[in-house]
C-alpha cells in the first residue's frame, strides 16, 4: 500500500506542479500616437500610467512571427517558453513565473477573458496562442492588473486587439507564405483571406477571415526512428465579426472565433545530466509520439449605448476550449515497474494522456463618463461561470510494445472542477490642473469553486471525493501623473492583484484548500515624446512584493498544494525610439529583473534570496526599421533587430533538480516590396545565424524523484520565409 500511495503522489504531482517595444503601425490616432484601450477607454499610449507594449498585427506578419515566442524578446520585462508547439506556453512578466499550475498573466481577447482561473485546468502552461492575421495589435501591461481585469493577472496582461468592421469603405486582403527551417523536412507554407463588407453604409458591416499555416518538423527520437521530424504541426483559425450601427448613439458588435492546432509531437530536445544532447544534437528520447491538439470556440457580443452623460458597456463571452496532449511518461513511471510486477519486468513505455476541457460564460456591465473631462469615471460589474476538466489516463506496455494487463490502466485520474466569480469595480481619474491628476481604483471579487478527484489504477487509491472553497479578495490601484511639458508625463503606481486559490487535492494530511496569492506592486515611470516626436522614451523602475505563494508542497511523501512563502521582483525596464530621419526608427528595448525569494520556503527548497524560475536577469532588443520610396508607386521596407535573454532556471536556485538554460542572441532580418498599393513582396528571417540557444532547460525526474535527463526547448533554427499579399 505504501508503494501505492508513493506512486500517487507521483501522479497528483504531474497535476499541480510546472517543470517590443512600442510597434509604430499599432492603432494610431490622426497625429500619429498609438492608441490604446488598456483602461477600457480609448487613450494615447503616451497618457496611460500604466507600462504597455504595444505590438501591430501588421509588424507581426512583416517580420515572419507566427506566434508568442516569436516577438516576446521585443517586449521589455516579457520571456515566453513553450513545450514544444505554440499553446504549449508559459508567459512570465516581470520576473513572475507560476511556481504551480495557475497562470499568472491574464490573457484577454478584446473585452474577455480567456483561458481558466482554476487550479486544475493548467492555465500557467497552456496559453492561447493566436496567429497575428487577424489581429489589429497585441497590448501588453506590466505589473498587477487586479482592479480593471481581476484574477490571475498579478505579473500583467497580454491583451488581444482584433480588428473590427469597417461600415464605409469594402476591404479584402489575401496572401501566400512559404518558409523554410534549417534541418527541417520540407516547406512550411502559410496561407490567409480577410474581407470586410459595408452592408449598409455607415450602419452595417461584416468581417470574415481564415488562415492556415503548416509548419515542418525538425526533431527526431533517439528511441524510435520512425519519429523522424516528429514536431511539424498545423494551425487553422477562422473569424467573423459584424457591426450594427443602427443609430449614432448605439452600436452592437458580435464576433465568432476559432481556431485551432494539430500537432505530432513536441520540438524538445533531450540532454544527458551534463548537458549533452542526445542523438544529432536534435532528439529528445521519447517512445511513442507526444501528440498536442487544442480547439478553442469563442462568441462574444458587445453593446455600447451613448446617454451623452456616460456610455454603458455590455460584453457577453462564451469560449469552449478542448486540448489533448499525449506525453511519453516511461522515465517517470517505468522505472517503477520492477516493484510492482511479478515476475518482476526491468523497465516499460507509459503513455500519459492528458485532457483538458474548459467552458467559460463571462458577463461585464460598466458605465463610463466621457473622456476628456476635469473627472473621467467608470463603474462596473463581472461574472464568470466556469466548468472545466482534467482527465488522465497512464497506459502501461513492456518494452516490446504488449500490454501488461496486470497492470493497465496503470492510473486513471479525473479532477472536475467548477469556478464561479462575482466582482464590482470602481475606477476615475481627477485632474488637479493640467500638468496634475491621479487615477485611482478599487475591486471586490468573491469566488466559489467545487472541485471532484476520481482515481482508480493498477499504482493509485480509487477515490471519488469533493472540495470546495471559497474566498472573497479587495484590490486596488493609485496612479498620481504629473505632466512635465503636454508630451512629457512622470507618473508612480502602486497597484495590486490576486491569484484565486481553490479546493486542494485530498489526501492525508493536505490542507482542504489552498489560499489566494497576492502582488503589490510599486512603479515610477517617465513617458515623453521629445523633439516633435523625434525621440520617445517610455521607462520604469518597480518593486513587486509577492506574497502566499502558490506553490506545490510534500506532506509525508504526498504531494499537494500549499502557500509558501514571499518573493520580492524590482527591476527596471523601458524603451527609447529614435527617429533621425523620415522613415527611419531605432529602438533599443531592455529589462533587467531581479526576481527572488524574500524568506526560506522549504516546500520547494528554496531559502532567502533564490532566483525564482523561468526570468532573465537580462533581456533586451536593438531594432531598426526603415521604410522608403521608389518612384513609380513603389515603396519598400527594411528592418533588422537583435535580441538577447539572459539564462534562466528551472526552478529555484537550491532546489537538487534546477538546471540553468543557455542564453541566446538572435538575429532578424525582414524586407517588404509594395507595388501600386494592392500587392506586397516580404522576405524575412528569424534566427538568422541559427543561434543554439534554450528557452527553458528543466532536469526531468524519475518515479523515485532521481534526475533521469534533461529536457530542451529550444529557439528554433533558423527560419527564412517569403510571402506575397494583395490589397484592394
Amino acid at each position: 500500500m505504501k508503494k501505492r500511495h508513493f506512486v500517487a503522489a507521483s501522479l497528483i504531482a504531474l497535476t499541480t506542479a510546472v517543470p517590443a517595444h512600442a510597434q509604430e503601425a499599432a492603432a494610431t490616432g490622426s497625429s500619429g500616437e498609438i492608441v490604446v484601450t488598456a483602461q477600457k477607454r480609448v487613450q494615447n499610449v503616451q497618457d496611460v500610467p500604466i507600462a504597455i507594449s504595444v505590438v501591430a498585427g501588421e509588424e507581426l506578419q512583416e517580420q515572419g512571427s507566427a506566434s508568442l515566442v516569436d516577438y516576446a524578446g521585443y517586449v521589455p520585462g516579457m520571456n515566453v517558453s513553450n513545450s514544444g508547439t505554440p499553446g504549449q506556453t508559459t508567459i512570465t512578466l516581470r520576473g513572475v513565473a507560476p511556481l504551480n499550475a495557475g497562470q499568472t498573466v491574464g490573457i484577454y481577447l478584446d473585452d474577455a477573458p480567456v483561458g481558466s482561473s482554476a487550479l486544475y485546468n493548467r492555465a500557467g502552461q497552456f496559453t492561447i496562442d493566436l496567429m497575428p492575421y487577424d489581429l489589429e495589435r497585441i497590448e501588453v501591461l506590466k505589473g498587477p492588473q487586479g482592479t480593471l481585469y481581476g484574477a490571475s493577472s498579478i505579473g500583467g496582461l497580454v491583451k488581444y486587439v482584433t480588428v473590427q468592421p469597417d461600415t464605409r469603405a469594402f476591404r479584402v486582403r489575401a496572401g501566400i507564405e512559404g518558409f523554410g527551417i534549417k534541418g527541417g523536412d520540407g516547406l512550411g507554407w502559410g496561407g490567409q483571406a480577410f474581407v470586410n463588407i459595408p452592408v449598409v453604409e455607415d450602419q452595417l458591416a461584416v468581417t470574415g477571415s481564415f488562415a492556415w499555416r503548416s509548419t515542418p518538423g525538425w526533431v527526431g527520437s533517439v528511441n524510435n526512428a520512425a519519429l523522424k521530424d516528429q514536431n511539424d504541426y498545423e494551425q487553422r483559425g477562422g473569424r467573423v465579426a459584424l457591426l450594427w450601427q443602427p443609430a449614432a448613439e448605439l452600436s452592437v458588435k458580435l464576433a465568432g472565433i476559432w481556431q485551432s492546432l494539430d500537432s505530432e509531437g513536441n520540438g524538445i530536445y533531450a540532454a544527458d545530466l551534463t548537458g549533452v544532447r542526445l542523438g544529432d544534437g536534435r532528439s529528445y528520447n521519447n517512445y511513442v509520439p507526444e501528440s498536442y491538439d487544442i480547439d478553442l470556440d469563442y462568441y462574444s457580443a458587445t453593446i455600447d449605448y451613448d446617454f451623452g452623460a456616460a456610455t454603458l458597456t455590455s460584453a457577453t463571452t462564451y469560449s469552449k476550449t478542448q486540448s489533448r496532449q499525449l506525453q511519453d511518461a516511461s522515465y517517470a513511471f517505468g522505472v517503477l515497474f520492477p516493484f510492482i510486477t511479478d515476475p518482476p519486468i526491468d523497465a516499460g513505455i507509459t503513455p500519459f494522456h492528458l485532457d483538458l476541457g474548459l467552458r467559460k460564460w463571462t458577463q461585464e456591465l460598466r458605465l463610463a463618463s466621457p473622456s476628456g473631462g476635469r473627472f473621467e469615471w467608470m463603474i462596473g460589474g463581472f461574472y464568470t461561470d466556469e466548468k472545466t476538466s482534467n482527465a488522465q489516463l497512464v497506459h502501461s506496455y513492456d518494452m516490446d510494445g504488449n500490454l501488461i494487463a496486470s497492470l493497465d490502466p496503470l492510473a486513471t485520474v479525473g479532477l472536475p472542477a467548477t469556478y464561479k466569480e462575482y466582482a464590482v469595480f470602481g475606477n476615475g481619474t481627477f485632474k488637479f490642473s493640467d500638468r496634475f491628476e491621479i487615477t485611482a481604483g478599487l475591486r471586490w471579487a468573491r469566488n466559489e469553486q467545487t472541485f471532484r478527484q476520481i482515481s482508480s489504477g493498477a499504482i493509485v487509491p480509487s477515490a471519488d471525493d469533493p472540495g470546495t472553497s471559497a474566498e472573497s479578495v479587495w484590490t486596488f490601484s493609485v496612479s498620481p501623473q504629473f505632466h512635465i511639458t503636454p508630451d512629457a508625463m512622470l507618473y508612480a503606481r502602486v497597484a495590486t492583484g490576486y491569484r484565486p486559490g481553490g479546493p486542494n487535492v485530498i489526501v492525508p494530511n493536505v490542507p482542504p484548500s489552498v489560499d489566494a496569492d497576492r502582488m503589490t506592486n510599486y512603479e515610477v515611470g517617465l513617458k515623453a515624446d521629445l523633439a516633435d516626436r523625434t525621440v520617445t522614451i517610455d521607462v520604469a523602475g518597480f518593486w513587486m512584493d509577492w506574497t502566499d505563494i502558490q506553490v506545490t508542497r510534500a506532506f509525508g511523501g504526498v504531494s499537494g498544494g500549499a502557500n509558501g512563502g514571499n518573493a520580492t521582483s524590482k527591476g527596471f525596464e523601458g524603451n527609447i525610439a529614435f527617429r533621425p530621419v523620415p522613415g527611419l526608427t531605432i529602438t533599443a528595448t531592455g529589462s533587467y529583473t531581479d526576481a527572488g525569494l524574500s524568506e526560506d520556503v522549504p516546500e520547494i527548497s528554496g531559502v532567502d534570496g533564490d532566483r525564482l524560475p523561468a526570468v532573465p536577469r537580462f533581456s533586451g532588443a536593438l531594432r531598426a526599421d526603415y521604410e522608403f520610396g521608389l518612384g513609380g508607386g513603389t515603396r519598400g521596407s527594411f528592418g533588422a533587430g537583435i535580441r538577447h535573454a539572459s539564462s534562466r532556471l528551472s526552478l529555484v536556485e537550491s532546489d537538487p533538480l534546477v538546471a540553468r538554460a543557455r542564453p541566446y542572441t538572435s538575429v532578424d532580418l525582414n524586407a517588404s516590396l509594395v507595388f501600386d498599393d494592392h500587392w506586397t513582396l516580404r522576405a524575412y528571417a528569424r534566427n538568422l545565424l541559427d543561434n543554439k540557444g534554450e528557452m527553458a532547460r528543466t532536469t526531468m525526474a524519475d518515479g523515485l524523484n532521481r534526475p533521469s535527463f534533461l529536457a530542451i526547448s529550444p529557439l528554433q533554427p533558423r527560419t527564412i520565409g517569403v510571402a506575397l499579399d494583395m490589397a484592394f
